[in-house]
């Protein structure tokens, strides 16, 4: 509560006509999760339930296959890509409808009067969104690896993983969110980016055609299904799992710093 009072001076100042003071950027961040979460709490059955559901039948669909013909490979690969797109589903689909629809109804303009910095509003929707969804990823992992034989105790690595894979596809949806000229077509959009997840980031990087593999490697969620993968290995390599992180770790900055910059040009949020 007492991260919101700032704001809601803020708001007053504006009604009276002067500009408002800009909100310090962790009041803010908490200001935002607490609004947008409010608002998510109401649909978090569904969100647990789908987001989990489509990830856990995924693996189930792809078992009796992978158990006569992949491998630790495409068992590690099968378990992180379907991890990876739980998060993917709230990430970049559901954060791709949301801020098409804070732009369709004013909202980017009520967080502009409260001073609200871009990357606040990106990352505090993004995390009211994933906090329901993080029970569901875990057990998507834990279910996977007993599913396929594969090993419990680098299941830490999620700590890390699912928050950079989240912030990158949450800078991601931001953008389709703000450039897409109707709601409607940010929801089929991010409907598509989530199906290119799916495919990407199960099949093993070496078994994908060329082309493929090109788009592969633009896929920011990509990165973080091969860091979890990896830790499933006997034999992990660690430098390969750091360097995996870092690369979703620059495309998150990169990813948010450009949806900053749209929503700032789209509802004119202080810098």
């Amino acid at each position: 509560m007492t991260a919101v009072l700032p704001m809601a001076v803020s708001a007053q100042r504006a009604v009276q006509g002067r500009l408002p003071e800009r909100a310090g950027w962790g009041a803010a961040l908490l200001a935002v999760f607490a609004l947008e979460a409010s608002r998510a709490r109401v649909a978090r059955v569904p969100l647990l339930f789908v987001a989990a559901f489509q990830s856990i039948g995924i693996m189930v669909l792809l078992r009796g296959v992978v158990a006569r013909r992949g491998g630790d490979l495409t068992s590690a690969s099968v378990v992180a890509g379907a991890t990876v797109l739980v998060a993917a589903f709230v990430a970049l689909n559901l954060m791709a409808q949301r801020i098409a629809a804070l732009r369709a109804n004013g909202g980017l303009e009520r967080y502009a009067a409260l001073g609200t910095p871009p990357s606040a509003v990106v990352l505090g929707t993004a995390a009211a969104f994933a906090g329901f969804t993080v029970p569901g990823a875990v057990v998507t992992a834990a279910g996977g690896a007993g599913l396929y034989g594969l090993p419990f105790g680098r299941l830490w690595v999620l700590v890390v993983v699912l928050p950079l894979a989240a912030a990158a596809l949450a800078g991601v949806g931001a953008l389709i969110g703000t450039l897409a000229p109707k709601p409607e077509l940010a929801t089929v959009l991010g409907q598509l980016g989530m199906s290119a997840v799916i495919f990407i980031d199960i099949v093993p990087r070496g078994r994908l055609p060329g082309l493929v593999q090109a788009v592969r490697a633009a896929v920011p969620s990509s990165y973080a299904a091969d860091a979890l993968g990896e830790t499933f290995r006997a034999h992990v390599r660690w430098a390969s799992v750091v360097a995996d992180l870092g690369v979703c770790l620059a495309v998150a900055v990169a990813a948010l710093a450009l949806a900053g910059v749209a929503l700032r040009r789209a509802a004119r949020l202080p810098s």
